[in-house]
């Protein structure tokens, strides 16, 4: 049990980096070989290491900035073992984002290791 309190702890960090776009809090809870995959233009794939998707990070406009309110979800949580699936669910206007978080319990804490996500606009 305390294994899942600490993945929606890790989640709600996740949700407060995401809010301010903050990459220096998104580092804390990303292992530095993470990976970000998301789909391209077509039927390709874009696979970033983490370090450079943080540096894109530090470019863009925080939801907070904006003053939009937060519509945070955990819409699912998976454990097996020293493996977790987070599937969460964000506002991040014009766009609501779905991540799947591949997480594994290393040097005692959760952290991500891959980062897969969809957005569409909202209207």
């Amino acid at each position: 049990m305390e294994n899942i309190d600490e993945l929606v702890a890790l989640a709600k960090v996740y949700f407060d980096a995401a809010y301010a776009m903050d990459a220096d809090t998104f580092a804390t809870i990303f292992d530095p070989a993470a990976l970000v995959t998301r789909r391209g233009e077509g039927s390709s794939i874009v696979v970033t290491p983490v370090a450079a998707w943080l540096d894109a990070v530090r470019n863009l406009s925080s939801p907070r900035e904006g003053g939009f309110a937060r519509a945070d979800q955990i819409l699912s949580l998976s454990m097996t073992g020293d493996m977790a699936l987070l599937r969460l669910r964000l506002h991040i206007p014009p766009r609501e984002v779905t991540d799947l978080l591949s997480c594994f319990y290393l040097n005692g804490r959760w952290q991500i290791v891959q980062k897969v996500f969809a957005a569409k606009i909202l209207t």
